[in-house]
């Protein structure tokens, strides 16, 4: 089998990233309905403790591995020169990366 992303394998790991991310999306949502923080140091506290950061840390990753698998679908079929569509997914790769660590060190 191939170690390349491509085919079934990218459509199961987009639908568990939007899956993931949907649900995420609901519990956040919901959470600050019914437990609307007053300050910044309850807002703060709710984000800071673990299971929460780590929630979030993995709708991070999970959204940039969403993005990253739609764009470069759309890629692949709408820039037919290879040379051109590797620089265009070098450049996407690396601003996702760089907007992943910026996210990351955010929640840090």
């Amino acid at each position: 089998m191939s170690r390349q992303l491509s085919g079934f394998k990218a459509w199961v790991l987009q639908r568990i990233s939007a899956v993931y991310l949907g649900l995420f999306t609901l519990y956040v949502t919901f959470y600050l309905l019914i437990n609307t923080p007053a300050d910044y140091e309850q807002w703060s506290g709710w984000v800071n403790s673990l299971p929460v950061t780590l929630a979030f840390m993995l709708a991070i990753g999970l959204t940039l591995l969403h993005a990253w698998i739609g764009i470069r679908d759309v890629l692949i079929d709408y820039i037919p020169f290879t040379g051109i569509r590797l620089i265009v997914m070098t450049l996407v790769g690396l601003m996702l990366g760089g907007s992943g660590l910026w996210a990351l060190l955010i929640l840090v």
